[in-house]
C-alpha cells in the first residue's frame, strides 16, 4: 500500500520545528486545530475513567507529544509521532488504543483487536505496565508476547481471548505459525520505537506481521528517526498519516549536563567506583555482556550494591534485577546497549559511559536514561587517551560540547558530580542456586535528590 505524503503538525507547546531525516524542512498543513498548551486529557477527548487512572499515577497534564497526537489518533487517523525517548510516547498511543477498542465488541479467542509491536522484552513489560491499568478501567484485557520465557502462559491468555497483545516480533511470529494467534481482527496497530527495531534487524518480521493485519485498520507509528528503513514502513502501511514532530533524535535534553573525563587505564576502575558511589540512581554502560556482569559483581563486592542487565540473562533474572533497581533497593544498574531503549525509570540522576559508544545515536539513547519527565541529569563519558579522537568525533555528531578534563580517583570533581557517597553495604554471600544467577544483594540508602529530581515525576 502506498500513501500520500505525510502532513506534519507541531503541538502548540512543542519546541521549534526540526529538519526531517532527509535534510529538507518538514511541511506543515493544519488539517485540524491542535489543542492549546493548557489542554487537559479530558479536553483532548480522553474518557474521564482513563484520566482518573492517569491521575492516580501522578500524570495530571499532557506532555507535548500527547497534546499534539491525541486529537488525530483519537479520531482514528493514522499518526506518525516523532520524539526522543522520555517524551511520553507510551501514554500517547495507549490512550487512543484503549479508548477506541473499548467501543467495540470483545475479542475472540486467539484474535486480538489491538497490537503493539516493539523491539525488546524490557520495553514490552513497561508498555504493559502503562496500558494494563487503562485497559482494566475500560473493561479490556492485555497480554505480553516475547521470547526468553515459556510460551505456555502466553498461549493460555490468547486462548481465553485477549483484546490487546503487546509483542516482540519473533515470538509473535512463532505463535502465529503454531496457530495460536491470528491478526485478522486487529483494528489498531502500534509500532513503537520503530527505528530501534530497524537497528536490531526486525523490519522483515515487522512487515510480515503488518501484512497479516487488515489494510483498513488504524496504524500509529512512533519513532525517534525515519532512517534505516522506517520511512519505508510509513509509506507502505500508514494511510494519509499526520506527522507530529515534537522533538528530534539529534538533540540533547536541555537539562542534561555532559562531561568527558580522561582517565588512565590503571585509574579507571577506581574512578568508576567513585562515580557509582553516590546516593542517587545511576546507570553505567559497558560495551560487553561480560563487562557488565563483572562490573556489577565488583561494585557489589566493594560495598556498592549493583545489578546487571544484558542479553545473557534469563528473563526472570532480568525482571528481578530491574525490579530491584526500579524499587530503589539497588541504586546502580550496569547495562549493555540492550538497556539504552529498553528501560524507562524516572529519577536516574547519573549516566556513565564506562565504555564510550562508537555511534552518536547510541550515545544519545544511553544518555536518555537520565533527565526524564522534566528532571535534570548528568552524563559522564570516560575515555583513555587513545580513545580521545573517537570520543570527540562521536560527541560532535551528537551535538555535545564538553571539553575533556583529566580525572583521578578521589578527585573533588568526581564528588561534585555524584554528591555525598552512600553508606557502605557489606556484601552478602550468594545463596545456593541451580538456575541463572540471582540478583546481587541489595542495600538501602536514602537518595539525596539533586537539582531537577522531583518526587513523583511523571513517567510515561
Amino acid at each position: 500500500m502506498t500513501s500520500a505524503p505525510t502532513r506534519e503538525r507541531s503541538g502548540a507547546s512543542a519546541p521549534r520545528r526540526r529538519r526531517t531525516s532527509t535534510g529538507k524542512p518538514a511541511q506543515s498543513q493544519p488539517a485540524t486545530p491542535t489543542a492549546p498548551s493548557s489542554a487537559t486529557f479530558t479536553d483532548l477527548g480522553v474518557p474521564t475513567s482513563l484520566s482518573t487512572v492517569l491521575a492516580t499515577q501522578g500524570i495530571t497534564s499532557p506532555f507535548p507529544i500527547q497534546t499534539a497526537t491525541l486529537p488525530d489518533s483519537m479520531a482514528g487517523r493514522d499518526v506518525l509521532g516523532r520524539g526522543k525517548t522520555g517524551s511520553g510516547k507510551t501514554v500517547a498511543f495507549a490512550l487512543p488504543l484503549v479508548t477506541r477498542l473499548a467501543e467495540g465488541l470483545k475479542s475472540r479467542p486467539g484474535r486480538p483487536r489491538g497490537l503493539v509491536l516493539l523491539p525488546t522484552r524490557e520495553l514490552a513489560s513497561q508498555v504493559q505496565a502503562t496500558i494494563a491499568p487503562l485497559a482494566k478501567a475500560a473493561g479490556l484485557t492485555t497480554t505480553t508476547v516475547y521470547g526468553g520465557v515459556s510460551q505456555r502462559t502466553q498461549v493460555a491468555a490468547l486462548n481465553r481471548g485477549v483484546d490487546i497483545v503487546i509483542a516482540c516480533p519473533g515470538r509473535l511470529e512463532d505463535l502465529i505459525q503454531q496457530g495460536h494467534v491470528h491478526l485478522d481482527d486487529v483494528q489498531i496497530t502500534v509500532l513503537d520505537e520503530a527505528d530501534h527495531m530497524a537497528d536490531l534487524g526486525f523490519l522483515p518480521g515487522v512487515k510480515r506481521l503488518m501484512d497479516r493485519t487488515p489494510a483498513q485498520g488504524q496504524r500509529l507509528l512512533f519513532s525517534a528517526t525515519l532512517d534505516r528503513g522506517v520511512d519505508a514502513l510509513v509509506t507502505r502501511y500508514l494511510r494519509d498519516p499526520v506527522t507530529h514532530s515534537v522533538d528530534s533524535d539529534a538533540t540533547t535534553e536541555p537539562d542534561m549536563e555532559h562531561h568527558v573525563l580522561t582517565v588512565t587505564a590503571a585509574d579507571k576502575p577506581a574512578v568508576v567506583r567513585d562515580l557509582a558511589a553516590g546516593q542517587g540512581r545511576s546507570v553505567l554502560f559497558t560495551r560487553t555482556k561480560h563487562g557488565a556482569k563483572k562490573l556489577a559483581r565488583t561494585l557489589t563486592q566493594s560495598g556498592i550494591p549493583a545489578v546487571d542487565l544484558h542479553g545473557n540473562l534469563a528473563q526472570n533474572a532480568r525482571e528481578r534485577n530491574m525490579e530491584a533497581f526500579r524499587s530503589g533497593r539497588v541504586r546502580v544498574l550496569v547495562a549493555t546497549d540492550i538497556a539504552a531503549r529498553g528501560i524507562h525509570v524516572d529519577e536516574v540522576e547519573l549516566v556513565v559511559h564506562v565504555d564510550p559508544p562508537v555511534e552518536h545515536k547510541a550515545y544519545l539513547h544511553r544518555s536518555g536514561r537520565t533527565a526524564r519527565a522534566g528532571a535534570s541529569g548528568i552524563v559522564v563519558t570516560l575515555q583513555t587517551r587513545d580513545q580521545a579522537s573517537e570520543v570527540a568525533a562521536m560527541t560532535r555528531k551528537a551535538g555535545i560540547s564538553a571539553r575533556p578534563r583529566p580525572a583521578a580517583p578521589g578527585a573533588p570533581e568526581l564528588l561534585a558530580l555524584t554528591g555525598p557517597h552512600a553508606a557502605y553495604v557489606a556484601p552478602q554471600a550468594p545463596a545456593p542456586q541451580s538456575g541463572p544467577s540471582k540478583a546481587p544483594p541489595t542495600g538501602s540508602g536514602n537518595s539525596r535528590r539533586r537539582r531537577g529530581s522531583r518526587p513523583g515525576s511523571r513517567g510515561r
